[in-house]
C-alpha cells in the first residue's frame, strides 16, 4: 500500500491512502531511551539529544542502519525545541534539573555534531529565562514563544522574543494571544504557528489538565498575532509540530484524556481553513521531535504514556507519498 497515491477498488471497497500507516524501523542497536528530548537530522545523520538525566547523544546512520552513542552535554537539558543553525544544534530556553522544580538554562547551549562538541553560547536575559518554549528560525534570527518559568510548578507565559545568534541581542516582542508550555512551533508562509501545549500548574493540581486547543499565529509580514478559526481537534501537550508542504502537522502528545500517549497526527491547511486526520503513529509518544528525510517523516523515542514512562527507543517513519495532498 505504501506507494499507492490514488484511490483503488479492492474487493468492492474504496481504498484510500489514509489507510496507509507508519512503519517501525528495525535498526542495528538502539538509542538511549529518553523523553523531553530532541530528534533532529544533520547532514544525513539522525540525532537524539538531551532528555531527562545526563544522556549521551545517540546518533543514527541511515546508510548503515546503526546507532552509536557520543558525548554527554555539560548539564542536564530537557524540555526544548531544537533548531539546526549553520554547523550546530541550538538549545534555547530549555529546562534543567529534576521534576517538578526545573529551571530555565541561563545561557544558550550548542552542540556541534561534526566535532561531537558542546559549547555554551550567549546569556539569556534573566527576566526571560524559561523552558518548554516553541522555537523557530527566520532570516538569521531565532523566535521564541511561550514557555514556563518555574518548571512544572507554574509560571506559564505568552512571551515572544527574538534572539540574534551572531550578536547575542535579545529583543522582547509583543506577547502571543495565549499562554502555553510543553509544545512546539513551526513556520509556514512567513507565519509562526504555536500549536498544542498546556498551562502546567502542579501547585494548583493541574499537571496535565489545562491543555490549549487554540493555535496562535504570528504573521511576520504584518507584525501581528491572530488565532486559527478552528482549534486543534485533539488538544494535547508535549506534541511535535512541523510543516509538511502547505500544512502544519501536530504529532503525538499527552493529556488527561487517557493514560497512553497520543498517537494522533492532525494537519491544518490555511487554504481549506480546516483540520484533517492523518495516519496515526504505531506507538503514541510525547516529548520528542520529527523531521523529513529522503521522502519520509521520521520520529523516535519519547514517552509512551502520560508522564515520564515508559521511555521509548523505537523509531517510526511514514512515506510522504502515503500522505495525500
Amino acid at each position: 500500500m505504501g506507494k499507492v497515491s490514488s484511490f483503488l477498488v479492492l474487493a468492492g471497497m474504496l481504498w484510500s491512502p489514509l489507510f496507509a500507516s507508519w512503519e517501525t524501523v528495525e535498526t542495528i542497536g538502539e538509542p538511549v531511551a529518553r523523553h523531553e528530548a530532541a530528534f533532529v537530522e544533520y547532514k544525513g545523520e539522525f540525532l537524539l539529544l538531551g532528555g531527562r538525566r545526563m544522556n549521551p547523544v545517540s546518533a543514527y546512520n541511515p546508510k548503515s542502519n546503526t546507532w552509536q552513542n557520543r558525548s554527554v552535554p555539560p548539564e542536564e537539558v530537557h524540555h526544548f525545541q531544537p533548531v539546526v543553525y549553520k554547523d550546530a544544534v541550538y538549545f534555547i530556553c530549555a529546562m534543567t534539573g529534576p521534576f517538578p522544580h526545573e529551571t530555565g538554562l541561563p545561557k544558550v547551549l550548542k552542540y556541534y555534531p561534526e566535532q561531537d562538541k558542546w559549547e555554551w553560547g550567549h546569556e539569556i536575559p534573566e527576566a526571560r529565562r524559561r523552558g518548554g518554549a516553541g522555537v523557530v528560525f527566520r532570516d538569521g534570527k531565532f523566535y521564541i514563544v511561550g514557555g514556563i518559568v518555574r518548571g512544572h510548578m507554574g509560571g506559564y507565559t505568552d512571551w515572544f522574543d527574538e534572539y540574534d545568534p551572531e550578536t547575542g541581542e535579545w529583543r522582547v516582542l509583543e506577547d502571543a494571544p495565549n499562554k502555553r508550555d510543553h509544545f512546539q512551533a513551526t513556520m509556514l508562509d512567513d507565519k509562526l504557528y504555536a500549536a498544542g501545549g498546556r498551562r502546567s500548574s502542579r501547585e494548583t493540581g493541574h499537571n496535565f489538565a489545562l491543555v490549549e486547543p487554540i493555535v496562535d499565529v504570528f504573521d511576520f509580514s504584518t507584525g501581528k498575532w491572530s488565532v486559527l478559526p478552528k482549534p486543534l481537534p485533539t488538544p494535547r501537550a508535549g506534541n511535535t509540530t512541523m510543516t509538511l508542504r502547505n500544512e502544519i502537522l501536530v504529532i503525538g502528545g499527552e493529556s488527561n484524556s487517557h493514560q497512553k500517549a497520543h498517537d494522533e497526527v492532525e494537519a491544518y491547511s490555511e487554504a481549506r481553513g480546516d483540520w484533517r486526520k492523518l495516519p496515526s503513529l504505531n506507538r503514541g509518544r510525547h516529548g520528542t521531535g520529527a523531521f523529513i528525510f529522503e521522502g519520509y517523516i521520521h520520529t523516535c523515542s519519547g514517552s509512551g504514556n502520560k508522564g515520564g514512562s515508559p521511555e521509548l527507543t523505537s523509531m517510526e517513519r511514514i512515506e510522504l507519498s502515503d500522505i495525500p495532498e
